[in-house]
């Protein structure tokens, strides 16, 4: 049982209790854990700033709350909010659990409400390399190595997170032998390191076999990482990197404003229903924990059917 303490001396044991506990017991990724730190770390730093003393066992829901007010005259998003108050539910659960706090102050507090909004997805006819072949016009042959290399890794990586749907996180952690060439299959490691896998076609197995071909030979005398998608130090790409590769790309095709890697896979999905997928497949190739979470792509089916009817039915 951790002592009694203010929350400025109990954060180092809570990185090697609670942050251990989400990494290992609920296998959240790197990714989670810094942000639950991070959303900590504020609320003991805006705590301390008002109660230097307080310990954990004196947080209220009051205290919260008068954060969560804080947040909000910092123009904080409701999003960013509820995220940063699911955080401390967990903590307070955990805390419940080693004895530490006997009642969970979280309880008592009431997020604020998020805005209902459709996922922004890309129409199929700019996105789809047969029907806009522009679009990968530079992977065409060049005499620069290093030039040639990155024109097919971006074209890979739009092409993969838009045939297989996956989250930037995974597409990041995928190696060599993610891919089962033979099957035509590709192993996802997801949230809280499950594994799915997901169908990817002939086309973009070529696109991977040549990637590697080519990546092998210009890191021939390198000390290049075990990572599949590489930097041209040899280091495994990054999140920004991927990020701006993806929002370059896309501003060719299209000129609205979310031109995120999380665009593409909305994309997938839509597109995946719209031309008659069923929600529970959808949902697996997403590797979404509950139908709930896929069910909000089919309001953009529904939008579709209404936008047809409008347009052809004679009364509309």
């Amino acid at each position: 049982m951790m002592s009694e303490s203010t929350l400025e001396v109990a954060m180092p044991s809570l990185e090697s209790t609670f942050f251990e506990y989400l990494s290992y017991e609920k296998r959240y990724s790197a990714h989670t854990t810094t942000s639950y730190r991070n959303d900590i770390s504020q609320f003991i730093k805006f705590l301390k700033a008002i109660y230097p003393q307080i310990v954990w066992s004196d947080v209220q829901h009051t205290h919260i709350r008068s954060w969560m007010v804080d947040l909000m005259e910092a123009k904080i998003s409701s999003k960013s909010i509820n995220r940063k108050v699911s955080s401390l539910r967990s903590l307070f659960k955990y805390l419940m659990r080693m004895r530490i706090v006997s009642k969970n102050p979280t309880l008592k507090v009431i997020a604020p409400k998020i805005p209902k909004t459709l996922p922004k997805y890309i129409q199929e006819y700019k996105i789809s390399a047969d029907q806009n072949p522009t679009r990968h016009n530079k992977t065409q042959e060049v005499d620069n190595d290093e030039v040639k290399l990155e024109s097919l890794r971006d074209k890979l990586i739009i092409e993969l997170f838009y045939n297989t749907g996956m989250r930037k996180s995974e597409l990041i952690s995928i190696t060599d032998s993610s891919f089962d060439f033979s099957n035509q299959l590709l192993k996802i490691l997801g949230k809280g390191n499950k594994e799915r896998y997901v169908p990817i076609s002939e086309e973009v197995i070529k696109l991977v076999r040549t990637y590697i071909e080519e990546r092998d030979v210009f890191f021939a005398d390198a000390n290049a990482e075990n990572a599949f998608f590489l930097t041209f130090k040899g280091k495994n790409i990054y999140p920004k990197l991927v990020y701006n590769i993806v929002k370059r790309e896309l501003s060719e095709i299209t000129s609205q404003k979310d031109r995120s890697p999380h665009v593409l896979r909305h994309s997938f999905a839509t597109h995946l229903l719209n031309n008659g997928a069923d929600l529970n497949a959808v949902k697996e190739l997403l590797g979404h924990a509950s139908l709930a979470a896929t069910q909000v792509y089919t309001h953009n089916t529904i939008a579709k059917l209404q936008e047809v009817y409008k347009k052809a039915h004679p009364s509309a």
